[in-house]
This record gives structure tokens, sequence and C-alpha cells, in this order.
């Protein structure tokens, strides 16, 4: 009996999210507002996640401050999820219109060696997603974290690659490699590289000057597959204007062959672009989850 409520209460909310995505976007990103305030209010665990993280990583900025990064954080939240919408079932066109890409977004179609998107977890993150698949031609490839709800899970797959141009696989699921023969055969690898999953394949690493259990993954798989890196970020724009998402310059000289040096250049990387917006970065993640044997739980 759970089962089958938790399938059709999906099942209401995918439709809700079907007939939400055919209004004007500028309404959908105020009804989302309004549903971040929302969850602002009574999403205490996460709220207290979100606070802790910001003091933990701008402890010179005021509370004050920090709270208001914090409330909008939530507003763009509740876009993030109600705009979902928006990217599983709006037309190519539409979503052309309301994706601006800048930079190098055709480089790893004319790179002929293999190639990387590092894409940190901005709260846009899905926008990059699509913008890899509408505008350049290259497959994509990735890692996703299974949703525990069959119909949800089935709903994000069939979003994310209902434009042909790539594959996931579940980091739980089918594991590395065969993420690693679709590398091989010619995909770019549409890479997050900074979230908590404890110490397996992972090293400590300053992350806004708090010791970060980091993936070296990125740096392994840069090295052993010869692979050139290109940093991607993703954010909302005001209202009704839409999403950039930045194709940066690919970085040359990396991987150095110092994979510790090399994931702190990552950390120092992602720690700059939060930096210039800090309410779109994934706060409500437990980033210092894991800590180094000794040290106490932060959150």
């Amino acid at each position: 009996m759970k089962s089958t409520l938790s399938k059709w209460g999906a099942k209401v909310l995918l439709g809700l999210l079907w007939c939400l995505h055919w209004l004007p976007l500028s309404v959908l990103a105020a009804l989302g507002r309004g549903l971040g305030a929302l969850l602002y209010r009574v999403g205490g665990s996460r709220r207290r996640i979100g606070r802790r993280n910001l003091q933990l990583c701008m402890p010179e900025m005021p509370p004050t401050e920090r709270e208001a990064i914090l409330r909008e954080h939530f507003a763009l939240l509740g876009r993030s999820l109600l705009e979902r919408g928006v990217l599983w079932w709006a037309s190519p066109a539409r979503l052309r219109r309301l994706i601006k890409v800048e930079g190098e977004v055709t480089f790893a179609q004319d790179h002929a060696g293999a190639a990387m998107w590092l894409v940190p977890h901005f709260l846009a993150l899905d926008v990059a997603g699509v913008a890899s698949q509408l505008f350049q031609k290259r497959w994509v490839a990735s890692i996703y974290q299974r949703q525990s709800n069959p119909t949800l899970d089935a709903a994000m797959r069939h979003g994310r690659l209902r434009f042909g141009g790539g594959e996931v696989f579940s980091r739980h699921g089918e594991g590395a490699l065969p993420l690693v023969r679709s590398i091989k055969r010619g995909a770019v690898f549409f890479n997050l590289p900074d979230m908590d999953f404890g110490l397996r394949d992972a090293a400590f690493v300053p992350f806004f000057g708090v010791e970060a259990a980091t993936l070296l993954a990125p740096a392994r798989m840069a090295k052993s597959l010869k692979m050139t890196v290109q940093p991607v970020v993703s954010e909302f724009l005001p209202g009704g204007q839409g999403y950039r998402v930045r194709f940066l310059p690919p970085w040359h000289g990396y991987p150095s062959g110092d994979e510790l040096a090399d994931t702190r250049f990552i950390n120092a990387w992602i720690e700059t672009e939060v930096r210039q917006m800090p309410a779109q970065y994934l706060w409500v993640h437990r980033r210092f989850k894991t800590r180094p044997p000794g040290e106490p739980r932060l959150y």
C-alpha cells in the first residue's frame, strides 16, 4: 500500500510540474520563490545545514548577511524545483531562447581527445545538462544519484536524456566501468566533483579553509584517460530572463600529475565561483559531513 501511495504521489507531483511548465517563466519563477520562502520556514533541518555551511565557509561575513544569502538560496531552491518541468518538457526552441550560453560551448565537440566538463553543484546544474545536449553535438555521459522513488527516478532519467545526446549511470548501480567505457568510445564526461560521499576514493582537501572529503576521481581520470578539463558554471537569471551557462576556457597544464594538488586546485576554483554568486551554490548539502579522525561533527 505504501509503495502504491508513493507511486501515485509521484505521479501527482509530476503532473503538477507538467502543468506548471506551460506558464511564462516570470510567473513560474515567482511561484518558485514563494515555494522557497515556505521551504525556508518549514525545512528546519536543511535550513540549519545551510546556515552552518555559510558560517563555516564565510565566518568573516556578518550573520545578517549570511542569513540574507540563505533566504535567497531557498528562493532559488524553490525555483529549481518548479522549473524542473521546463527543463523536462519545454520544447527545444523555448529552451534555446531561455538558456544563454557563453564561452567555448563547442570545445568538446571540436576537441579530438578525451574531454571532461567540471560542473559544480550550483542550483541551476540541470540547466547545464540541457545546454550540453542542445548547443553542442558530442555524446555526453554522466553519473547521477538514483532516486529512491522509482517513478521519480524514471522521470528524471527521461527528462535528462530526452534529446538523445547522452547517457547517465547510477552512482550506486552500474558503477564506474560503464562510464569509463563510454568515455573511451568518445563521450565527454559531465562530472560533478563537489559532494561528500565519504572517504572512499577521496581525500581531505580544504574548501573555504575547512577540511572537506573531496573526490580524487576528477584528477585521477583526467590523468589516466588523458582528458582535457573544461569548467562549466550554470546560474539562474532574475525572473523571466532565463538562465546562463558559461563554458569557461579549458585548463592547460591540468592535470599536473599530483592528484592532491589538482584536487586542491578544483576546490579553490569552485570557491572563486561561489563568491561571485553565493546564494546559488548548494548550501543545503552536508558538505563537511565526513571528518578527519578525532575531529568532532560539524552538524
